[in-house]
């Protein structure tokens, strides 16, 4: 099966793409759906950011640990990293360019957004991953090319994250810096797996400040 995710719906909330300030994707955990990830957006309280959110086959992106060998979750990765492209390009192909383009996750929807991000480095409106780090092994080669231009990236994530080592979070904090991301890093103390009040704070004056 080579495109395990071809056919999944994309659902929307908001105004059109090219009617609003920026478009969002947002890309749902393991075990959850676009339904779930839309009703985070919900708590933003914006009316002029479009929402795009992909759906997985079988509700995970791909089948093992963010930290497996890569090999290990193909095709689903690739085939994850295709759907997110896919909406760049048809995005760019309405008039949104990348930079009115921003990418939220959380925890498995956060590894593929910033694993996307890395690499296919260029400006976008914003990233942020809640509960996620750059995919792959310990001592994956992070080799990627280009720049972010500026971009602002968001980490959140728990010190005790049963899913996430803070070594992974801190190390994906270094990479985008080196992609010259301005990059906001955040390490909640034993929070676990999950969304705070913080974050939700934050990202609400990230999407106030993107796309103008």
């Amino acid at each position: 099966m080579s495109k395990p995710h071809a056919g999944q719906p994309v659902l929307t909330l908001g105004p059109k793409p090219k009617d609003a300030r920026l478009a969002m994707i947002l890309v749902h955990g393991r075990g959850a759906s676009a339904e779930d990830i839309l009703q985070l957006a919900s708590e933003f309280g914006t009316t002029d950011v479009a929402y795009l959110a992909p759906q997985a086959s079988g509700h995970s992106w791909y089948p093992s640990s963010f930290l497996s060998p890569i090999a290990r979750n193909e095709p689903h990765l690739s085939a994850a990293l295709d759907v997110l492209h896919g909406l760049v390009a048809t995005l760019g192909a309405e008039g949104v360019p990348a930079d009115r383009v921003g990418f939220l996750g959380f925890s498995q929807g956060a590894c593929l957004s910033l694993e996307f991000v890395a690499r296919h480095a260029r400006r976008y409106a914003a990233l942020i991953g809640l509960s996620g780090g750059l995919i792959g092994p310990p001592g994956t080669p992070r080799d990627y090319k280009g720049s972010v231009g500026g971009t602002y990236v968001f980490l959140g994530c728990s010190d005790v994250d049963p899913h996430i080592p803070l070594e992974r979070v801190q190390e994906t904090a270094e990479v985008f810096r080196g992609l010259r991301a301005v990059v906001d890093e955040r390490i909640y103390r034993r929070m676990g797996h999950t969304v705070n009040h913080d974050e939700i704070e934050a990202v609400k004056l990230i999407l106030a400040a993107s796309g103008v």
